[in-house]
């Protein structure tokens, strides 16, 4: 019997839990939507930039530096001219967390867009844009960044079908060769498991470049979408991942000893694959999370792989049932004890806080996959402690059971995998919570004087405030006093005066400083160069939420 055949008579035997699973499966996607942001994320937070968004300087700069929360490597960097002309910065260094590009000619009068799409250590893609002007602003060109969903939509679907070849496939593939003994119940159906995976791993190769380079997807058959995504960390997942599926794919058609070692091979490349690229695996520490991230992958596959190979044998009620559900029965206890507890690391690291599974996106499909998760760990101890001793005694009735509930916890898997696929675009609590704690800061430059202004963190609540206060030659300046003032006349607040204290490092700093709320406040800064002459410089400074 064919594999859709035993799906739909799973479902219809299964009524109610059938229907329920359905249903789930049939919202997911509405849910999913619901949970994630407006915006594309990931792990890399845009700290610092130079000339700060927003500037209005008097000439144009040498050169422009972005520095992020992480290392990066750009993809595309564009500065737009008030005309609407796009310029590309192909001229670049990487220091550290900070990204130094050449200003390849002089820049005329107006507002420009600096433009950005750089890609993080965990393989996802982030951009963004600063405005700034010379001489005086005019009205910025226009700078698109919608949400492209049909993108978005195929990236989802190759990761979900890259997910039933890793874990169904591959997984299967290992079901056959080490538990089913002799047995081929579900052969085909791990066969166009692999296939869909050898096809999905590649596309999802093209549309990580279609990502990175923002893309549409018509593009993707252009060779630089494809060598963009090869260079990206999600490049390496997609290479382990063909070769973890190639050898599942040999172990269907070797001798046994053969097939067996093929079998553990690719089984083990899942687990790699995995590890290779994503959220949880750039978390730190790496130590402790690609380890996690491995064994959790090797759970999954353990148990999603042997569902549709153990179902069709106990539906047939073949020879090799018994042994095959006996065999998988005793294994999948410590499995699943090594599963959960990795995943539990895993949510732990990434997660953080209680709060922030209903405040973030990343949280909100965490609850969703719990939730089928709880389901499916309920259905599984009861087809474990209720149907399994009956079935392997022989009882036919049982055993059409427990093959009936396998369909059910099959389609609970599926939901699953469509719900860890809309992490690809959400950043995990520890992301943002990184992101929220780096500093704000702003260069305020006058003839006068000039200041480097860095509040940490930047975003409102108690904030400490350090400024480095020069000349307008870059020179040194001995101020006598320095005072801080903060503004922001839209929400009908009071100014916030602060006099500064010089600790002895050089620069002054603001103690106890509390902003009450977010977004763009005015920066003043008072210097008091002698008794009788006071410089006072400003600029605009955004506040996190």
């Amino acid at each position: 019997m064919s594999t859709t055949s035993f799906l739909q008579t799973a479902s219809i035997a299964g009524k109610r839990a059938g229907r329920l699973v359905v249903g789930l499966l049939a919202m997911i996607v509405f849910l999913a939507s619901l949970a994630l942001p407006d915006q594309a994320f990931a792990h890399a937070a845009l700290i610092k930039t130079d000339p700060a968004d927003g500037a209005v300087l008097a000439q144009g700069p040498a050169q422009f530096s972005l520095t992020f929360s992480e290392p990066v490597s750009p993809l595309v960097l564009t500065l737009v001219r008030p005309d609407g002309t796009p310029v590309p910065l192909t001229a670049f260094r990487l220091s550290d967390q900070t990204v130094e590009i050449d200003n390849p000619q002089p820049l005329k009068s107006g507002t420009h867009v600096l433009s950005w799409r750089v890609i993080s250590a965990d393989g996802h893609p982030v951009g963004g844009s600063l405005l700034f002007s010379i001489g005086a602003p005019s009205a910025p060109p226009a700078v698109s960044e919608a949400v492209d969903w049909q993108l978005r939509s195929a990236i989802w679907l190759g990761k979900v079908l890259l997910y039933i070849g890793l874990f169904l496939g591959v997984g299967g593939a290992f079901a056959l060769a080490w538990l089913n003994g002799v047995g081929q119940a579900g052969q085909r159906f791990v066969i166009v498991a692999i296939l869909g995976g050898l096809v999905a791993a590649p596309l999802s190769l093209g549309f990580q470049g279609l990502d990175a380079l923002g893309a549409p997807l018509p593009h993707v058959a252009q060779p630089i979408m494809w060598r963009t995504g090869l260079g990206t960390s999600f490049g390496w997942t997609v290479l382990v991942a063909l070769i973890a599926l190639g050898l599942g794919l040999l172990s269907l058609a070797g001798p046994r000893a053969a097939a067996k070692l093929f079998a553990l091979t690719g089984l083990v490349g899942v687990g790699v694959a995995l590890a290779a690229s994503g959220h949880a695996s750039a978390a730190e520490p790496q130590w402790l999370t690609r380890p996690m991230v491995f064994l959790h992958g090797l759970g999954i596959a353990f148990w999603a792989g042997a569902l549709v190979p153990l179902g069709l044998a106990l539906k047939r009620q073949s020879a090799e049932a018994t042994p095959f559900l006996r065999r998988f029965s005793r294994l999948i206890l410590p499995v699943a004890a090594v599963l959960v507890a990795a995943g539990v690391v895993l949510a732990v690291i990434q997660v953080q806080t209680p709060a922030a599974l209903v405040n973030t996106a990343y949280g909100r499909l965490l609850l969703i996959k719990l939730g089928l998760l709880v389901f499916l760990f309920t259905l599984a101890a009861v087809n474990r402690w209720k149907l399994t001793a009956s079935a392997e005694a022989g009882s036919t009735e049982v055993q059409r059971r427990l093959s009936r509930s396998i369909g059910v916890e099959m389609l609970i898997v599926l939901a699953i995998f469509g719900v860890a696929s809309g992490w690809r675009f959400t950043p995990p609590p520890r992301a943002l919570a990184i992101a929220a704690a780096q500093p704000v800061s702003v260069h305020i430059h006058a003839l006068q004087a000039m200041a480097d202004l860095s509040i940490t963190p930047g975003h409102a609540g108690p904030v400490v405030a350090s400024m480095v206060i020069m000349s307008g030659d870059f020179g040194p300046l001995d101020a006598k006093q320095v005072t801080l003032v903060l503004s922001k006349p839209d929400s009908g607040i009071e100014p916030l005066k602060r006099a500064a204290t010089k600790p002895g490092d050089g620069s002054w700093r603001v103690d106890n400083l509390v902003i009450p709320v977010p977004g763009r406040w005015t920066v003043r800064i008072d210097i008091l160069v002698s008794d009788f002459e006071m410089v006072k410089i400003e600029a605009p400074i955004d506040i996190r939420p």
